[in-house]
């Protein structure tokens, strides 16, 4: 006879306390994402507060990415060594107390400062996720839903963060988008601490090559600075900082080539999984940056929303994106495999982002907007847990925190370079049109088209990219 004080089952305690860390991870991930999405829509509040000029408000955003984007392949690496348990925990804390100094900065140097350090925190917790995910869930079918939930997670918290910092923003001030951070931490930090298995690591002996590791995160976030900043200086300091970046992840190659105890082991990418998986999310992160970023500037500048009415229009995506990914995803893939579902993902963006090519000066919300932003959702849903199943697959247990941390960082370069590129193009157009003369409106209406249309064409890219790189892979 059973009583309520027997243990439950082994297998049974197992899979909670799997589901459970999953949960944790997706709760740490989370708070990441929510920031860096969070700040867009209560830029112009800032700005205002604190007295930014335009191309200082900017450094808002690059202060966090910056380091974010640069430290997310060494603190992947070391997270192998170390212990993914520890670097995730000791993330969360660092993105935890940086928030609170953001929340209370009454200065720029102050909130551009503490920015850096939540880049710093940020990489930390997001670069260990996803080898801690495939160590958790080696079976494949069990391994799918939880992509499908941890990628839900991500794609929703990013729309979300829109949603968010307008709402915050108009009901209290900006500073409660940083602070809101405070809470969430606590609980994330307590709960990973209790929740998830403690890891040994292989040992900073066994890879802790660092003037690699300085070469390597020079290299990165010099990457980053360059794309960020790419309307702020004149082309030839662009291309000479872009030749330096060359020159760092050059030496860095020769360094790894050379080394008896690599940072990152160059055999890595021998694996056509990992490697074209990466280079299509580059692509594919670039349109969908250029939608969430120059898409909310269409609704705000030229379909005149607040920014409480802006990020509320946003909200569908998430919704969108979480309902499939957690109740279609997994099947899907199980079934047509992550081949076949990423190349219908990519389409259904090309088609959302073709068909948001088209929205006018005098468009509506409802005529013009919700209908590629579900487009847009529906692809992002399919294509992103098939593009990280692909990319995790390609690498082995022992540098799975590294292909995370590779994984990672062509989002934030993917990201930064598609908002570079298609910001810079809308801003030019629209210049060169008013200065015709042109009205503002239309003019703005028509630099965000040719944003879209780049972005577009983008998506194309990373289709093509996909069908015939990843071609091989049908399961």
């Amino acid at each position: 006879m059973s009583t309520l004080s027997e243990a439950p089952p082994q297998g049974l305690e197992r899979t909670y306390s799997r589901w459970a860390s999953l949960v944790v991870l997706c709760a740490g991930t989370l708070m990441t994402i929510l920031d860096g999405n969070i700040v867009t829509v209560a830029m112009p509040a800032i700005q205002r507060d604190l007295g930014f000029s335009g191309p200082g408000l900017a450094w808002v955003v690059n202060a966090y990415l910056i380091p974010f984007g640069g430290l997310l392949l060494l603190v992947g690496r070391l997270g192998d060594l170390v212990g993914r348990k520890r670097m995730f925990t000791a993330g969360i804390a660092v993105f935890t107390a940086a928030s609170v100094l953001c929340g209370v900065a009454t200065s720029q140097g102050m909130l551009i400062a503490a920015r850096a350090v939540q880049g710093v925190g940020g990489a930390m917790a997001s670069a260990v996720v996803l080898g801690m995910l495939f160590a958790l869930f080696p079976e494949p079918r069990e391994l799918a839903r939880a992509i499908a939930v941890f990628s839900a997670v991500g794609a929703g918290g990013g729309a979300l963060g829109t949603f968010l910092g307008g709402a915050l923003t108009q009901a209290l001030n900006w500073h409660w988008i940083f602070l809101i951070n405070l809470p969430i931490g606590i609980v994330a930090w307590f709960a990973a601490v209790r929740v998830l298995a403690p890891e040994q690591g292989a040992g900073l002996g066994r890879g802790a090559d660092y003037p690699g590791a300085a070469l390597v995160t020079g290299a990165l976030m010099l990457t980053v600075y360059v794309i960020v900043g790419t309307g702020d200086r004149s082309l030839a300091a662009t291309l000479l900082l872009a030749a330096l970046a060359l020159a760092l992840f050059v030496a860095f190659t020769v360094r790894q080539a050379r080394a008896a105890r690599p940072l990152l082991r160059l055999r890595l990418f021998r694996s056509r999984l990992l490697t074209g998986a990466n280079a299509v999310q580059i692509l594919m992160i670039g349109t969908m940056f250029g939608f969430q970023f120059i898409g909310a500037l269409y609704v705000q500048r030229v379909l005149g929303f607040s920014e409480l009415l802006t990020g509320t229009a946003f909200l569908p995506a998430p919704v969108a994106i979480g309902v499939l990914m957690l109740g279609l995803s997994a099947r899907t893939i199980g079934r047509f495999g992550a081949y076949r579902v990423l190349l219908a993902g990519l389409v259904l963006i090309v088609a959302g982002m073709g068909l948001l090519s088209r929205a006018p000066a005098d468009g509506s919300y409802v005529a013009d907007v919700l209908p590629p932003l579900l487009l847009l959702a529906a692809g992002f849903a399919a294509a992103m847990p098939a593009l990280t199943g692909l990319a995790m697959s390609g690498a082995m247990e022992e540098d799975a925190g590294l292909a995370s941390g590779l994984f990672n960082t062509t989002q934030v370069v993917g990201g930064s370079l598609g908002l570079a590129v298609l910001s810079t193009l809308a801003a030019g157009r629209t210049d060169g049109l008013v200065a015709r003369g042109a009205e503002l409106i239309p003019a703005t209406a028509a630099g965000y088209q040719l944003a879209f249309r780049v972005a577009a064409l983008i998506a194309v890219g990373a289709l093509v990219l996909a069908a015939g790189v990843l071609r091989g892979r049908r399961d």
